[in-house]
């Protein structure tokens, strides 16, 4: 979509420690890089959000299961994959839990830019983009999930909530599918 259709692309969790748990780390973000640089040739505003905490994890509670492990020798901010470091103008949201509205002030920042319209791309499948997807379609925004910029530890987990979860909230696509849309929609200016 274009700017004046108030959309957002949310790289989400694309960190070195969770990068390194993929399969093809390097394959995955030549993609997720190359659709960033369109995205940002197409002036689209992508806003990175990466899972951080404080010196001495003051946010993690121990009867946390997913992230009270850390507590003992985690790391207290985690940040965005060098090979996508985010460029001018660029925000960086800091979310305290699985959701990239949790904790954070995301919603603020769509809210600045006027998005009503969000796409979707990170890790985990069954992770950050489950949980953001759920709130936002609460939220009432307009969903996108690019199915090849999701990436999951489960491969039958992230082929459910694409083919089965996903399409009863989100709108399912590939990153080309996606790119030919704000082409038409350019296009119609």
């Amino acid at each position: 979509m274009a700017t004046t259709d108030k959309t957002a692309f949310l790289i989400m969790d694309v960190q070195p420690d969770i990068v390194k748990r993929l399969a093809d780390p390097e394959t995955y973000l030549k993609k997720i890089t190359a659709a960033a640089d369109e995205a940002r040739r197409r002036q689209l505003p992508i806003v990175h959000v990466v899972v951080g905490f404080r010196p001495g994890l003051p946010e993690i509670s121990t009867e946390n299961k997913s992230f009270g492990a850390m507590k003992n020798g985690g790391s207290d901010l985690i940040n965005p994959e060098p090979s996508l470091t985010p460029e001018d103008g660029e925000v960086v949201v800091t979310k305290r839990r699985v959701s990239a509205f949790t904790g954070s002030d995301l919603e603020v920042v769509l809210r600045g830019l006027g998005a009503r319209h969000i796409v979707l791309a990170g890790i985990a499948t069954s992770g950050v983009v489950l949980s953001t997807l759920r709130e936002a379609a609460d939220k009432d925004y307009r969903i996108t999930v690019l199915s090849d910029l999701c990436a999951d530890m489960d491969d039958e987990v992230h082929k459910v909530l694409l083919e089965k979860v996903f399409p009863r909230q989100a709108d399912v696509v590939t990153t080309r599918e996606w790119l030919d849309g704000t082409e038409a929609a350019e296009a119609d200016e």
